[in-house]
């Protein structure tokens, strides 16, 4: 697999059913930030996980207390499932409706995880850097 570019464009977010594994080694492989989709029935889930990215990847306390308040939001309006996780250090959310907009949420979570916060701000309106 090629690297991701930073920040990930929705449609270059990998979609793992299926390759789960193959798509983490990868990442790792990369020391980049895994991210990726998976269909699981009529909805998607979003994953994505800063170990793959090595000791040396940071991700400030701004950005996990956004991220979580996102996930929070999300659980809160019934985008995603209650079973969401919200990180330090992976993040998921079940029960996504369709696969654009588990694309968009992927997106945002990987450039929050590099550090820009502006894509999760839009995708999640309430979570990001002006909230």
């Amino acid at each position: 697999m090629q690297p991701l570019p930073i920040p990930c464009p929705r449609d270059l977010i990998p979609d793992a059913t299926d390759i789960f594994g193959a798509v983490y080694r990868a990442a790792k492989a990369q020391g980049a930030v895994f991210v990726a989709i998976e269909r699981e029935g009529q909805h998607w889930t979003v994953k994505a996980d800063v170990l793959t990215a090595g000791a040396g990847h940071r991700v400030d306390a701004a950005v996990n207390e956004a991220l979580r308040a996102a996930i929070v939001r999300l659980v809160r309006e019934r985008q995603a499932g209650p079973d969401a996780y919200a990180g330090p250090v992976y993040f998921m959310l079940h029960d996504v409706p369709n696969e654009d907009r588990a694309r968009e949420l992927a997106a945002a979570f990987h450039a929050a995880l590099y550090g820009d916060l502006q894509p999760l701000a839009r995708a999640v309106p309430g979570s990001g850097p002006d909230r």
